[in-house]
């Protein structure tokens, strides 16, 4: 049978004779090759497509190579073989440079409560268009000082509801960069929408919104401190959060030595009755030299945004749901007439660095540009 599986394998390789590579074609049902059979056999740079359908695997392992896995036509949805809790992760990269792109993760369970999507051990991953739903960690990376993770037009939802599970949509360790754009996570329970303990950590133009069901803790939790730059974000907080802190910096011990923390063009939303903390810096665990730059944020619903943080706040503004044009369905820009517009200050001299938005979170996954300007700067996410 072996025999059999690889030749199969090998029958399914199309050359690519420019590009020096290979083109590996798998499918669920294991015809014209298994995923398994494909990951054995790749070579640096090959690609391994995914036909469409439901691929119920026991967990496997990436190889440490440059590979490039995408999924064909309607996105594959990958979850655990029948059985229960298995491994700590459907797919573990062990290092290498690695690409997923239009893949779903669904129902990852360990033992030890630990389960995960993608769990990245090193190397450099990039996620592309994919979706991760009901796992325990969408992506989860241990502790690699030289590892990258980089996130685009991906969606992260629907966390366990386990009490006492603290499953985080995504879950980041100390690696040297994790990048998010054009993403989307919504619906958490009791754990963070994202964790973050990177070296750096750029978090730009997503909509991080907790919705109607959510009831995450913390939206974006950044606990070692780093340097950080949150630029053109929706970032929400429902009515059943489990706490008020939308977005926490340095709430541990072992903060990174250079920690900056860059806040700019978000929209803040808080759906709660009681006042939320838009912003806390836990700045007696962080070192002495930290800096804090939050420029034209715009928060809606009752709470405080600089109050009790260190650093320089301008152009930041406050207002009220009805200021916004249609929140119920995650439209939140300001109305047009908005006595808000053109009140910000000029973003690209802050800190060292140029803060202006360069492009806008767009329904349902993804971004759009943002044509260039010198004024009439507007606080929030959406300059339009």
């Amino acid at each position: 049978m072996k025999t059999r599986g690889w030749w199969l394998a090998a029958a399914a390789v199309t050359w690519c004779l420019q590009a020096g590579a290979a083109t590996w074609m798998v499918g669920p049902t294991g015809a014209p090759a298994s995923l398994a059979d494909a990951l054995a056999g790749a070579a640096d740079g090959d690609t391994i497509e995914l036909l469409s359908g439901d691929y119920r695997i026991e967990p496997l392992k990436l190889p440490k190579k440059r590979l490039v896995l995408r999924g064909i036509g309607r996105r594959p949805v990958v979850s655990p073989a029948a059985g229960g809790p298995q491994g700590r992760a459907l797919w573990t990269m062990q290092g290498g440079d690695i690409t997923v792109q239009n893949v779903e993760f669904r129902g990852a369970r360990s033992t030890d409560a630990d389960g995960s999507g993608i769990r990245q051990e090193g190397g450099r991953l990039a996620v592309v268009d994919c979706a991760f739903f009901d796992n325990e960690h969408g992506i989860i990376t241990t502790n690699a000082d030289d590892a990258e993770l980089s996130i685009d037009r991906s969606l992260f939802a629907q966390a366990p509801k386990v009490v006492g599970g603290l499953a985080h949509l995504l879950y980041v360790g100390r690696i040297a960069k994790l990048t998010i754009t054009g993403s989307r996570f919504h619906q958490g329970f009791e754990g963070h929408m994202i964790k973050s303990r990177a070296r750096e950590t750029r978090i730009h133009y997503n909509l991080i919104h907790d919705g109607e069901n959510g009831e995450a803790s913390y939206e974006i939790d950044l606990p070692n401190g780093g340097l950080v730059t949150l630029v053109g974000n929706v970032i929400g907080q429902s009515a059943s959060s489990q706490n008020p802190v939308l977005v926490a910096y340095g709430t541990e011990e072992r903060p990174w030595p250079d920690s900056r923390l860059y806040v700019a063009h978000n929209t803040f939303v808080s759906q709660r009755w009681l006042p939320a903390w838009f912003l806390r810096v836990f700045k007696d665990r962080l070192p002495a030299s930290v800096q804090v730059h939050a420029v034209n944020n715009l928060t809606v619903g009752p709470g405080v945004f600089s109050l009790g943080n260190p650093g320089e706040f301008a152009g930041n503004a406050s207002a009220t749901s009805g200021t916004l044009y249609a929140p119920a369905a995650m439209s939140f820009e300001l109305e047009p007439g908005s006595w808000l517009r053109g009140r910000g200050v000029d973003p690209r001299h802050v800190g060292g660095l140029d803060l202006a938005p360069r492009a806008e979170f767009m329904l349902p996954i993804g971004t759009r540009p943002v044509a260039p300007r010198t004024r009439d700067w507007t606080p929030g996410a959406f300059q339009r």
